[in-house]
């Protein structure tokens, strides 16, 4: 044994002890890179086999791409793809040839074609022959059949001023085009999955500003690295998604109450009870309430007008009136009657409102001779009895003054 190996004492008991893995290795690691698939990486030759794949563009495309269609054979030239641009039956095709060599470029050309049918710039489009940029193209038409509420959900995927798209497009790295009814994204896998379901969630009424901001909050918590791994969820908001039934709100109720009465028993007051309405006692009878009246349910059909129409007929009242045993035409003539005299009750009031503005107003007449020296009587029988009556109350203060001075003499 080497001195080294002497100096270094081994415990029996932890001898055969591995060290403990870390788990989290990986996630420090820096990303993978991936290389762009080159010429030189197909060790097989050209292909056996020609793949194509064929889409169709709408009428208003076809002035464009008949402009653009040589950048469109440029850029796939590169790759080894053949395109041709059938203006008989409105078609685009892509086709592999002896000049190929990547096997995956077919599906990348395809998603190409789609673009560009789907109303993408030939500029933009091009962009997903890049190994790091995928497509995705989300149906939207048959998720609302009310056209009015399709068209406001769709705008609302723009907002005002095509914010809400801008604010989408910087948070996923994504390119998003909304087109009739199709919404065209492009940008990293990560990212069309978060477009993918904002646009759908969007189209089944949950704003686009709900998922915007917990993308926002993603994005800054991401740039903690203490948080990589940890669970998210205590962050991010929580939005109600359906409404509670009343059995679920009056248990959350009772539950909020519970703690209100924990925390007033900690504090030493009185628990706080729910208000309970006192139900008044009904009478008891032992008779059965009265028979309600009959209603028969009609079925007609209008074989002219292809139409069927439902009435009720209350039976027992209609034969306590009698109007149950009327035929068809005396039904017509007593409805035709009770019009003419509702017409007749509204015209007269309509006449006697326009009869008003006619009528003059009271005037007051002026006083006769005799009205006048009535009047002029009745005044000075009034001032007179005022007079005698003021006589009366100085004679009795000068007697009182008098009888007072007798008693001080």
């Amino acid at each position: 044994m080497s001195d080294a190996e002497e100096g270094q004492i081994v415990n029996k008991n932890k001898r055969h002890r591995k060290e403990k893995q870390d788990k989290h290795k990986y996630l420090r690691l820096p990303q993978w890179k991936v290389d762009t698939f080159q010429a030189s990486d197909n060790k097989g030759g050209p292909f056996t086999e020609e793949s194509s794949f064929a889409t169709l563009f709408p009428k208003y495309r076809e002035k464009y791409l008949r402009e653009v269609w040589s950048a469109v054979t440029k850029a796939l030239e590169a790759h080894g793809i053949s395109c041709t641009l059938d203006l008989i039956h409105g078609s685009m095709s892509v086709r592999t040839t002896r000049k190929t060599f990547d096997p995956y470029i077919i599906l990348k050309a395809r998603d190409m074609v789609k673009l560009l049918a789907r109303g993408v710039a030939v500029a933009q489009a091009a962009k997903v022959l890049n190994d790091d940029v995928a497509c995705d193209i989300i149906k939207i038409g048959n998720i609302v059949r009310n056209k009015d509420r399709f068209v406001k959900r769709r705008q609302r995927i723009i907002g005002p001023d095509g914010s809400t798209l801008k604010a989408i497009e910087l948070l996923t790295q994504c390119y998003v085009l909304v087109q009739g009814n199709t919404v065209s994204v492009m940008g990293p896998y990560k990212g069309l999955k978060e477009v993918r379901r904002i646009v759908l969630d969007c189209m089944k009424n949950i704003h686009p500003i709900y998922r915007i901001k917990e993308l926002m909050i993603k994005r800054e918590l991401a740039k903690d690295p203490k948080l990589a791994t940890e669970n998210w969820d205590r962050f991010l908001p929580k939005f109600r998604k359906k409404h509670l039934k009343t059995s679920e709100k009056t248990a959350k109720k009772n539950e909020r109450l519970k703690e209100k009465n924990e925390a007033r028993a900690v504090a030493g007051l009185e628990p706080v009870g729910p208000a309970k309405k006192k139900a008044e006692k009904k009478v008891y009878t032992p008779f059965p309430p009265p028979q309600q009246p009959r209603k028969v349910r009609v079925t007609h059909y209008a074989h002219d007008f292809h139409m069927q129409f439902t009435l009720q007929w209350q039976v027992d009242l209609q034969l306590e009136s009698g109007e149950y045993f009327l035929k068809s035409h005396e039904k017509e003539a007593r409805d035709k009657r009770k019009r003419q005299e509702k017409q007749e009750e509204v015209t007269a009031e309509r006449r006697a409102k326009r009869a008003e503005a006619f009528v003059a107003p009271a005037e007051s007449a002026a006083p006769t001779v005799e009205e006048k020296r009535r009047r002029k009587r009745e005044k000075g029988v009034e001032d007179g009895d005022g007079a005698a009556g003021d006589e009366d109350g100085g004679k009795r203060k000068k007697k009182k003054r008098k009888t007072a001075a007798g008693d001080d003499a």
